[in-house]
């Protein structure tokens, strides 16, 4: 938040969408490294984030864009490396404008003081949720019924998830089709199955992905899983789950959640 430091107000700025926090300065900092670097381990290290930390971060942004904002390529001349997509040097430019304008009005606000309380919009501070998955989507379709509502969301071109709503939750939420939401999903209410085996469970939503990357910690493995346009997803299972599965890095898998699990969320 806003603080007072030699007669100067110092902002922090941050970027939400769909109510959840999408970017602040230090995020960007490491886009930016990127471009400059070519290199997501060299970029973290100018960010002063760990590799893991700067891999959540980008991949947050990624799922919360309608487009990649970073992508990585392998192999080539050079061995492979990072770029900022068009969509990322766009979200960049958006973010350093507006940050210029804030620290314009908090230099403002010191020279002048408050004039109303309107002034007071400018120190909000933005929310911050536990849950690990949250993609921006499209609403596609809505099938009503008495009690809960089916709401269908296009995650990408080729990922259509349902949820399950109650009709108070549509009105409240103000969903209609052609909307855009967020829609999240615990990492702990995802489930993985291997792709050669076809899981019979009540689970609605199934998506097809490969293992890029498994960290064990003790009991549980956190397990992330590529689902293709640039996005993520991560599941939370036990350790020895993994080791059955055979849950490595490159292995197909499904990535499997109830349509109760996944919570909508709109501004």
């Amino acid at each position: 938040m806003p603080r007072n430091l030699s007669g100067k107000i110092d902002t922090l700025l941050a970027l939400r969408a769909d109510g959840r926090l999408l970017v602040g300065r230090e995020r960007i900092t490491l886009l930016e490294a990127v471009i400059q670097h070519g290199s997501i381990t060299k970029a973290a290290e100018i960010a002063g984030f760990s590799y893991k930390t700067a891999w959540d971060a980008v991949n947050a942004i990624n799922n919360l864009l309608p487009r990649p904002a970073f992508i990585t390529h392998t192999g080539g001349p050079r061995g492979g490396g990072a770029e900022v997509t068009d969509e990322g040097r766009r979200l960049i430019a958006a973010f350093r404008r507006l940050e210029e304008k804030l620290g314009r009005i908090s230099n403002a606000i010191v020279e002048e003081g408050l004039e109303n309380e309107r002034d007071l919009l400018f120190w909000g501070i933005g929310l911050k949720l536990s849950v690990r998955n949250a993609f921006h989507c499209e609403l596609v379709e809505i099938l009503p019924a008495p009690v809960n509502v089916e709401v269908k969301l296009r995650v990408s071109p080729e990922i259509v998830i349902t949820s399950i709503i109650t009709n108070a939750s549509i009105v409240e939420l103000g969903l209609t089709v052609g909307r855009s939401a967020v829609a999240m999903v615990n990492a702990s209410s995802v489930m993985l199955a291997p792709k050669e085996d076809a899981p019979r469970i009540s689970a609605r939503n199934r998506i097809s992905g490969v293992v890029v990357d498994r960290i064990d910690g003790g009991v549980d493995s956190e397990i992330t899983v590529d689902i293709g346009g640039g996005k993520t997803i991560i599941s939370v299972v036990t350790q020895d789950a993994a080791e059955d599965l055979g849950l490595t890095p490159g292995s197909a898998v499904w990535a499997l959640f109830k349509t109760s699990h996944v919570i909508l969320a709109t501004d």
